[in-house]
């Protein structure tokens, strides 16, 4: 099979699409095979908005994570964190605080295939191959305890991968169980898909298109993305704003008005502290 990935993990199914690919196809990637390009496809076939929507999420990412750095936050781990592109997690945080650390973690191996060119001399960045549905499995690897003081307050980000977690694997649960592993002042940020005021018939083909990939899609209201934050003190998502759950476009957003893309409205997000 044909691709444009310029390194395969040995073993790995191509003829499957994973979300981390079909992501670094819709941001102009080059990571990613003949099945990720074609799921790719059928969903901007049945949501043309699609890039706008990756593009919102991925400027919503880096904007949180470039906030909780100016909070004073020094230590990140970035789970779900995709294949490298620009403007990745550590790039974004070290023109805050140069030396800070971060751990990604995906469960996708071309992952952390492609990732080892983010690790440098330093030590500060480290990257591991592991499932977010197994807490214990992430905060016990010997990367998070090398590089993650528990005693420091940390930034979690979880941007859009909540929504590849059904219910039956209890995402709030999990959510909770990384926030109270952190230590007061630390910071939780995630963006997740919804189908609130779409077209059920577009949602459905959206969806469909992941009934054959690595992970199936979850598509979650307003109220069910806030119960990832319960028990934190949401951040209010720009200047003058509600604290509360919003849309990717617009937190932190300079032109509140401008960023709220018919794209961006596919995304939830939202950024709390614990207390």
């Amino acid at each position: 099979m044909m691709t444009n990935a310029l390194n395969t993990p040995e073993g790995l199914d191509t003829s499957r699409p994973s979300p981390s690919r079909i992501y670094d196809y819709m941001l102009g990637g080059h990571n990613y095979f003949e099945a990720d390009e074609a799921a790719a496809k059928r969903i901007i076939g049945a949501v043309p908005e699609i890039r706008d929507t990756a593009w919102a999420n991925r400027g919503y990412h880096q904007r949180t994570a470039a906030w909780i750095a100016r909070q004073g936050v020094r230590q990140f781990i970035d789970i779900g964190s995709g294949l490298p592109t620009v403007g990745n997690t550590h790039e974004v945080v070290k023109k805050v605080h140069p030396a800070a650390h971060v751990v990604y973690v995906d469960n996708d191996p071309m992952v952390e295939l492609h990732s080892r060119a983010l690790l440098d001399s330093s030590g500060t960045v480290s990257v591991i191959c592991a499932d977010l549905r197994d807490p214990d499995s992430i905060l016990g690897n010997s990367a998070v305890r090398d590089l993650i003081d528990p005693g420091q307050p940390t930034g979690i980000l979880m941007t859009a991968v909540l929504m590849f977690v059904s219910d039956a694997a209890d995402p709030v649960g999990c959510v909770s169980k990384y926030v109270r592993a952190m230590a007061p002042g630390s910071y939780l940020s995630l963006t997740h898909l919804t189908a609130d005021a779409k077209p059920p018939a577009t949602v459905e083909a959206f969806r469909a298109v992941f009934d054959n990939a690595t992970e199936r899609m979850h598509f979650r209201s307003r109220a069910q993305v806030a119960r990832f934050f319960d028990g934190l003190e949401i951040m209010p998502p720009y200047e003058g704003g509600r604290p509360e759950v919003t849309y990717a476009g617009v937190w932190g957003a300079e032109d509140v008005a401008l960023a709220d893309s018919d794209g961006s409205r596919w995304l939830y997000a939202g950024v709390a502290k614990r207390g």
